[in-house]
């Protein structure tokens, strides 16, 4: 009996924890103004993979991606310019809405961009 209570909490979890899986459309405003990007995000269990798009950066591989119920976290190297960037990324997924903080990785103190966005239907 204990065993399937123990089961039943799992699923309950499972199941609040937002779908962070698919297409999400993401918006932020920069210092030359408004800047899109497209994520296509991966889950297996708490690890996200997956990658994004922006015309500014072009394409870029989602790397140690995490999940832990609707919050996520994770990183990408972009080529800006022919300057290898490292961005990483922290959110969180509320339904549809999609609300992330990316600043340089490692930079401390850097400045971050807040992006809003919607899962693609």
């Amino acid at each position: 009996m204990k065993r399937v209570l123990i089961l039943m909490a799992a699923f309950a979890v499972a199941a609040m924890a937002a779908d962070i899986a698919g297409t999400w459309k993401a918006t932020a405003e920069g210092p030359n103004g408004t800047m899109e990007r497209t994520f296509v995000f991966k889950v297996d269990g708490n690890k996200l993979t997956g990658e994004t798009t922006s015309t500014m950066l072009g394409k870029s591989t989602i790397t140690d991606g995490k999940v832990d119920g609707d919050n996520l976290s994770f990183t990408i190297t972009a080529d800006l310019q022919g300057t290898e960037l490292k961005l990483s990324y922290k959110g969180k997924v509320s339904g549809s809405d999609l609300h992330l903080t990316s600043e340089r990785a490692g930079d401390g103190g850097g400045q971050s961009i807040e992006w809003t966005g919607k899962k693609a239907q």
